[in-house]
């Protein structure tokens, strides 16, 4: 059957995200054979086993039209430990799919066979279309307003297609991967360049691409982004959402194909096994630069096995927030008091009225986060939450959002940024964003500070703005007690950095305490 968007699809059913019911993937491509466990079927699942094997099914099958015998007892050995593997973590669902080589080789069926008899699992064959489709449906399970097009490059073939207002458009798979045409056209030079460029001109599409965004999937091509971010002195070693300029990456990828095969496997940042792929894959991607004039590349860590998951999940389910279910989740797992995760971000948003949506929920994310660190030691809280929130292996952010996460959470532990590895990213975020960031730090600063940590306490207090500038802090009843020296300083630093007065009041002006004019003092 199709789908709404003209793609053959197979009759996938539904996946329940059940927290602590695994799922995986094993996809079974040209290059790679790869076994990825998740969680749950969720929105947000995270990996708990990820592995690879560079079995080269798809080598020598444009030459023989055969699976190398080499390749298949390697993926059958491989495959057989992954089998293991996902037995004992308990996997409720698996899905087994396999792609270019296998549909392509006249002995594919005979391997398929052999593999569903010895892991009593079948084994799905998926078309050039249906590839790209998941691909793309894996894209936009990471980068839910991605618009631009999808590139995902395998050891077989290339799979392109436009993605734009979380729909799938035009699309086209191609026999460009780097096993196959480096056989055909004997690897480098101009004859490959004009294969390249044949094929691509049938794609008349592509020329839609011109200032929108290349999202980059596939192991050769996020070899390329290690590389160019090792080359680039890159501070973040986040693949997924690492974006780059078109002609920055244009001259970068010229010179990766003027470099000989086995120099290749020499370029800091790619995998010795993967090198001999990189010259003829940053020819690809070069000339899809070329002839589809995108304004910048991100690069995708996310692709073919995500998409699987995602296309199990309900409407419903697909419309959540990643970013925000990860972060609901992290912190029903790391908040000391198990607070309501809208609690903290309903008290401070009073101060931080007119955010634009993409800030709105970064800022609510923050105050999800906001405990994270609380196990560290007291040393070392800011740097550990401040490193472990930028590194966190979620979908639904760029780096530089990922920076403003960490900076505010920095900030909440510390009151400031004077932090080496904070130093080292900042120059992502802009300087807006930046100001931002760290007076949303400081106001969480106050709040756990205020509540000390067991924030249903902040239902007793509120934060007014006040019709001539400023803030009023009101506490009511009991929660005039939890006032102290701690808590003034907290409010002077915070009105520092809003630039804006701060009182604290209860009931009449009479019993309030004006803390506006308070000398700002180190955070302890």
């Amino acid at each position: 059957m199709t789908d709404e968007n003209g793609l053959q699809r197979e009759g996938r059913g539904t996946l329940e995200p059940v927290r602590g019911q695994r799922v995986g993937v094993l996809d079974i491509g040209s290059n790679s054979i790869r076994l990825v466990v998740y969680d749950h079927a969720g929105r947000s699942p995270i990996p708990v086993f990820n592995e690879k094997a560079l079995c080269g099914l798809g080598r020598g099958v444009t030459e023989t039209g055969n699976l190398p015998v080499e390749g298949m007892a390697s993926a059958l050995l491989n495959i057989d430990r992954f089998n293991q593997i996902a037995k004992a973590m308990r996997v409720r669902h698996l899905d087994v799919v396999a792609t270019s080589a296998v549909r392509d080789a006249a002995n594919g069926p005979g391997f398929v066979a052999e593999l569903e008899r010895r892991i009593g699992h079948p084994v799905d064959v998926i078309s050039g279309d249906e590839e790209a489709r998941l691909s793309a449906l894996g894209v936009l399970s990471g980068f839910p307003e991605a618009d631009g097009v999808v590139g995902d490059l395998g050891g077989g073939s290339l799979e392109l297609i436009d993605v734009s207002n979380r729909r799938l458009g035009d699309h086209a798979t191609m026999p460009l991967g780097p096993l196959r045409i480096g056989e055909t056209a004997g690897g480098q030079g101009r004859r490959l360049t004009t294969m390249v460029d044949g094929h691509l001109k049938t794609a008349h599409w592509l020329s839609r691409l011109e200032g929108r965004t290349l999202y980059a999937v596939g192991g050769a091509w996020r070899s390329i982004a290690k590389a160019h971010m090792v080359r680039s002195n890159y501070p973040i070693e986040v693949i997924h959402g690492y974006a780059v300029e078109r002609n920055a990456l244009s001259d970068y990828l010229s010179s990766l194909v003027r470099i000989p095969k086995k120099a290749a496997k020499n370029v800091p940042g790619v995998s010795r096994r993967r090198g001999d792929s990189i010259p003829t894959a940053a020819l690809v991607l070069q000339r899809v630069l070329a002839k589809g004039k995108p304004s910048r590349v991100v690069f995708s860590a996310f692709g073919l096995r995500e998409g699987c998951l995602y296309d199990r999940l309900t409407d419903g389910e697909r419309d959540k927030d990643p970013l925000l279910m990860a972060a609901e989740e992290i912190a029903r797992e790391t908040n000391r008091f198990a607070p309501h995760p809208n609690t903290v971000y309903a008290w401070l948003t009073p101060m931080f009225p007119l955010l634009a949506e993409r800030d709105a929920r970064l800022v609510k994310a923050l105050c999800m986060l906001s405990d994270i660190a609380w196990s560290e030691h007291p040393s070392y809280r800011g740097e550990h939450g401040f490193l472990r929130v930028l590194r966190l292996p979620v979908a639904g952010l760029d780096h530089a959002d990922r920076v403003f996460l960490a900076i505010g959470i920095l900030v909440r532990y510390v009151g400031h940024t004077d932090l080496p590895a904070a130093r080292a990213v900042e120059h992502l975020l802009d300087p807006a964003r930046r100001t931002l960031a760290i007076q949303v730090g400081h106001a969480l600063r106050l709040g756990l500070t205020l509540s000390g940590g067991a924030t249903v306490l902040l239902r007793r207090t509120k934060l007014d703005a006040l019709p001539a500038g400023g803030f009023t802090l009101k506490l009511s009843g009991e929660a005039l007690a939890l006032l102290g020296d701690v808590v003034d300083r907290r409010v002077a630093t915070l009105s520092s950095a809003i630039g804006a007065p701060i009182t604290v009041a209860q009931g009449a002006p009479r019993r309030s305490r004006a803390v506006a004019g308070l000398r700002r003092q180190t955070p302890d």
